[in-house]
């Protein structure tokens, strides 16, 4: 393995190409992102609780998600041909990957159905919820227009719903960043789009 950093905006993954190599992350964010009819949107987050390039550890060579650094941080980047061998010297890591497979799987689903079911502002709070788990501190670095590519809405909607969540208490937002206030405030707003998959998560990882 080796220490690589994780340059804000770089894609690190490109769909439907060759996984060369897997990412663990250490800090920053990593978006998956799957194409739309105007543009791309996030269908999963990765950050220091997970790993970039799963599909290449499921016997998949390539996937049709791009991966794409969305918070800068650092990882540890292994080749995929040498993990493989590392797990057929250490078979109990397949259990390892498949629940965190599983996990993913819960999130992903969760995602599609927050984006079909709940508002934008619901969303926004669920999308703020889900950086801060995977960050330290209350401040977020993230513009409104990287804001809507992640919802998949244009940028007046997202400037209108983060005035809500201002409204409420719940965050304040200066030019590219946004301070968390009251993380309950957001998990309320939120409602059933949170903690589903943050518990299936917790869930899964406890039987390791």
């Amino acid at each position: 393995m080796e220490s690589v950093p994780l340059d804000l905006q770089k894609l690190i993954i490109e769909p439907h190409k060759p996984i060369e190599h897997v990412y663990f992350v250490e800090t920053g964010i990593i978006s998956m992102l799957a194409d739309a009819g105007e543009g791309r949107v996030e269908v999963g987050m990765i950050g220091r609780e997970g790993l970039a390039g799963l599909p290449a550890l499921l016997g998949a060579v390539q996937s049709p998600f791009a991966y794409l650094v969305q918070g800068a941080g650092t990882a540890q980047r292994i080749r995929t041909d040498a993990l493989h061998r590392v797990i057929q010297e250490r078979p109990s890591l397949i259990r390892l990957f498949s629940l965190y497979a599983a996990a993913m799987m819960a999130q992903i689903a969760q995602t599609t159905y927050a984006n079909a079911n709940f508002t934008l502002e619901s969303r926004l709070a669920r999308w703020i919820l889900m950086v801060q788990d995977r960050t330290d501190g209350d401040e977020l670095l993230i513009t409104h227009e990287f804001l809507s590519l992640m919802l998949s809405v244009r940028r007046p909607g997202v400037t209108s719903a983060t005035h809500v969540l201002e409204g409420i208490g719940a965050i304040s937002a200066k030019r590219g960043r946004i301070i968390v206030r009251d993380r309950e405030k957001l998990q309320d707003l939120a409602d059933g789009a949170y903690e589903v998959a943050e518990h299936e998560y917790e869930r899964l990882m406890a039987l390791v």
